[in-house]
């Protein structure tokens, strides 16, 4: 649709002045959403002859309205947002458990199937337990790490080291980790195509040293390593255990995690097996 505009005459407009600060947040924000559609365009981009499933990118509302305290402005998935703004309009929506913000795209979380939930629940048992084993090592369930201006993510898991152990990532003043952890895992259920492309590129970029997929559906996983600002699949080896590079005695056998046999993993774990 064309708007069609018609001017007033000039000496029937009231002149206004518009304060400095404000004048350069709309500006920056203008900035921002503009290179944000651009990069979401060039990202989705096929050649001719192959289709892409449809995005819509929503025009954010965040200005003047959306800074004001009194009538935040909701998340809406496909918008363009920096993780300041993510963050403050996340921590308004109490009843949301799961948004992310990926290459400065917003994602909602779905509802959780059990096809999902329970192989969750088995890597939380793996780590969890590794963890409790190694002091200065802390596994987390679903927290929310901010590792840029364009990604704040909600991993299934991760596996990260205490700043007084050499970990990058620590605990900011909002209770939110900053920085990359060690290892980060994904189940991958129906968000294959982002874990493995999106998210994939924005741990490698911000310094994850390792990064497990579980792909549900392919019953596979995928373990890369950061090796030279790039992340590097690595095969199981002749027993059929995958390991960690980081974290020593970390290891899981392939079989047993896709089977979710739970004995057999946190065996695997142990070493008792061998």
């Amino acid at each position: 649709m064309i708007n069609h505009f018609h001017p007033h005459p000039i000496n029937s407009i009231k002149r206004f002045a518009i304060p400095a600060a404000t004048a350069t947040a709309v500006k920056d924000f203008a900035i921002a959403g503009v290179a944000c559609c651009i990069k979401k365009s060039l990202s989705t981009f096929r050649p001719s002859g192959q289709v892409s499933p449809p995005m819509t990118v929503v025009e954010s509302k965040a200005g003047l309205a959306g800074s004001s305290a009194g009538s935040p402005l909701p998340l809406e998935s496909g918008e363009c947002l920096h993780s300041r703004e993510f963050l403050r309009r996340y921590a308004r929506m109490s009843r949301l458990k799961k948004a992310e913000l990926i290459e400065g795209i917003v994602y909602m979380g779905s509802p959780v199937s059990v096809r999902h939930a329970k192989p969750d629940n088995l890597i939380q048992l793996w780590l969890g337990a590794y963890a409790s084993q190694h002091p200065g090592i802390e596994a987390l369930t679903n927290a929310t790490v901010i590792l840029d201006a364009e990604n704040t993510v909600q991993p299934d898991a991760l596996l990260r080291l205490l700043p007084e152990h050499g970990g990058l990532s620590r605990v900011n003043e909002d209770g939110y980790l900053a920085g990359p952890p060690e290892l980060i895992v994904e189940v991958a259920s129906s968000s294959a195509s982002i874990d493995l492309r999106d998210k994939r590129g924005a741990y490698c970029r911000n310094g994850v040293r390792e990064y497990l997929v579980w792909l549900v559906t392919e019953a596979r996983l995928e373990w890369f390593c950061l090796e030279d600002d790039e992340y590097r699949s690595q095969l199981p080896d002749a027993d059929g255990l995958l390991q960690s590079r980081v974290f020593p005695g970390l290891r899981v056998s392939v079989a047993s995690l896709l089977a979710g046999d739970t004995a057999k993993v946190l065996e695997a774990l142990t070493g008792t097996n061998r």
